[in-house]
């Protein structure tokens, strides 16, 4: 394995998939790019300033290069602005030669069941490569 893509969401669940996509990349010497993405609505032109989903992406960033610092790994962040998420990872994949795609998960649900989400699902159904998905543990209300 020689390159791993982690999608950041901007929620607590980033910190598992960094630790998980840093130790992997020490194990197998491999690169490790942190990508965070900003789906902007249709309504907006896609070159669209989103200021506070941009500001959200730039600290989700920084906190995984911070952990990844810490966990000994060298990453590469990318911030991208499309339509939706799911194609643009895969796309990205696709692009960096990644072998694996982690993916971070938060526990919601929709009309009573759980559901997880359309970015992970179209990752699922449409990666070349392995896909690990990290869900975040059931809350208390759920």
């Amino acid at each position: 394995m020689k390159n791993i893509l982690l999608a950041l969401s901007g929620e607590a669940i980033d910190q598992e998939v960094i630790e998980l996509g840093c130790t992997l990349a020490r194990k197998h010497k491999a690169q490790v790019f942190a990508l965070y993405i900003i789906e902007v609505p249709q309504t907006l032109p896609l070159t669209a300033t989103v200021p506070e989903k941009s500001e959200k992406g730039e600290l989700a960033l920084g906190q995984a290069e911070n952990l990844a610092e810490k966990a000994g790994c060298t990453l590469q962040t990318d911030l991208l602005q499309c339509r939706q998420a799911g194609p643009a990872i895969v796309d990205e994949a696709r692009e960096r030669k990644a072998e694996l795609i982690i993916l971070g998960v938060t526990y919601h649900t929709r009309l009573g069941e759980f559901d997880l989400g359309e970015a992970a699902t179209y990752v699922l159904e449409n990666a070349p490569v392995k896909v690990w998905l990290c869900r975040e543990e059931k809350g208390e209300e759920e």
